[in-house]
């Protein structure tokens, strides 16, 4: 479709491992914005269609050597042409308005001092979901712990000036969301961005965010990322 604005270069960057049945609802998403950005996806060894549907949209590809969430996201951003950089989930979803909301921020100066994260959402209606939204909401406004699966905007200054993600399997996200609250504030998008419902779904909502609160700790007190990796994943 034809494009009538530009970002101030933005660059979204989507780390992918098999995610050819996700990206095509991402993909379309994105395509309804009107405006032009540069779409990096770096893959961690895909076996199935993720690099074809990625081809087809055009998106500039780098294969990464490492299965690596952190890895991946920082060699995406080493890569980013543009002043703005946006990470994203493959299992992520937007509403139809949101790039309009990003063009504003991007073009107001004052915005490259912070980061900016989406309200996380997930498409069901069960009351476990909402109360889920509610306790991530209240913890990244008032803790400035915002994860992952609410995506990050953040000007490629301020990027950098706080070293950037780091190399980790998981724990990535908190990581550098971490070093950036020491010098700069997290602010809402004031979007929703939804992630896909099926993780939450095949497990306890409950037992799954204590074991995730437990491995963050142990991440805290320096328990190795492997075996925080193996226990997540297992």
């Amino acid at each position: 479709m034809a494009r009538s604005e530009t970002f101030p270069t933005l660059s979204i960057i989507i780390p992918t491992l098999n995610e050819a049945t996700h990206l095509p609802l991402l993909f379309a998403d994105l395509n309804t914005w009107p405006y032009n950005f540069d779409l990096t996806l770096v893959d961690g060894g895909s076996t199935d269609l993720t690099i074809s549907i990625a081809q087809i949209q055009g998106a500039n590809i780098i294969n990464s050597p490492k299965k690596s969430r952190g890895y991946q996201l920082k060699t995406g951003a080493s890569e980013a042409k543009g002043d703005w950089l946006l990470f994203l989930h493959a299992d992520s979803r937007l509403d139809q308005g949101c790039g309009k909301s990003l063009f504003k921020i991007t073009q107001n100066k004052t915005s490259k001092n912070f980061a900016w994260y989406f309200d996380f959402k997930v498409k069901k209606d069960n009351l476990e979901f909402r109360i889920l939204e509610l306790a991530v909401a209240l913890r990244s406004h008032f803790l400035q712990r915002p994860y992952g699966d609410q995506g990050l905007l953040v000007h490629k200054e301020l990027y950098h000036r706080c070293g950037g993600f780091s190399s980790l399997k998981i724990m990535e996200d908190l990581d550098l969301i971490t070093r950036i609250t020491k010098t700069a504030k997290l602010k809402r998008i004031g979007e929703n961005l939804y992630t896909d419902d099926i993780r939450w779904s095949n497990s306890n909502i409950i037992k799954r965010a204590i074991k995730n609160a437990s491995l963050r700790e142990k991440w805290r007190k320096g328990h190795k990322i492997d075996d925080l990796a193996k226990e997540y994943y297992s």
